[in-house]
């Protein structure tokens, strides 16, 4: 950018970053903010047309949040009144994280409750998934219910139960932006169109560094009649 000054890219140390370290960084942006993204959104409406209860429920969310405005005029403030859909997309987070695991070296010894320790330096992997589905904290672990968000039956839970973003110092910088992407595509989805199942091609779950489906995950959006 011509009007930027030409420093060199530094680190919070104030080293220097080579070429390589820069390529990272740029490979990570693009990693966590567009395949996990795109992952999420896709799962999302895959359980959406999978309960086209849920699915009503965020449209008329919708539709009472714009109250005769159009689509497009969502705004910013918009996004932090669409209580359900918000339920919706963590539920579908849980039960689909695009990120199914991470690793993490420990800084310390770390005392697990059966007594053995896990020493500081090793790697652990953190299974996302697996925590997502722990029967001891979700019941029903495979059955899709966006109540369990509500603010009720959230109460006493763990805050590292449900990590899609992971957690700690380590965790996604971007989270915040991607949950506003999914409310938004959300928003704009079910407002013009409902979503169904394609019947013919059931997705098959593809666990890769990202939660994808084989073959794709094939829906059908048919437009509804009042914006058709």
């Amino acid at each position: 950018v011509p009007w930027l000054p030409r420093s060199p890219l530094q680190d919070k140390d104030g080293n220097t970053l080579s070429d390589e370290d820069i390529s990272a960084e740029a490979d990570t942006f693009m990693f966590e903010g567009h395949d996990t993204t795109a992952s999420g959104l896709a799962w999302l409406l895959y359980n959406l047309a999978r309960h086209p209860q849920h699915q009503e429920r965020c449209r008329q969310e919708v539709r009472e949040l714009l109250k005769g405005r159009d689509v497009e005029e969502i705004e910013w403030e918009d996004l932090s009144r669409l209580p359900f859909t918000t339920m919706c997309i963590k539920e579908s987070l849980r039960l689909h994280p695009p990120v199914t695991a991470v690793s993490r070296c420990c800084t310390e010894d770390i005392a697990l409750r059966d007594g053995r320790v896990i020493p500081k330096g090793i790697i652990c992997l953190m299974s996302i998934y697996g925590t997502h589905h722990n029967p001891d904290v979700w019941p029903e672990p495979q059955v899709y219910n966006p109540l369990r968000f509500s603010l009720e039956n959230s109460q006493g839970r763990s805050p590292l139960a449900f990590i899609p973003f992971s957690a700690g110092p380590r965790n996604c910088i971007g989270q915040n932006f991607a949950m506003a992407e999914l409310k938004v595509v959300a928003a704009l989805t079910v407002a013009r169109f409902t979503i169904r199942l394609d019947a013919g091609r059931p997705p098959r779950r593809k666990p890769e560094l990202i939660l994808r489906a084989e073959d794709g995950l094939w829906l059908l959006l048919e437009p509804l009649p009042e914006v058709a």
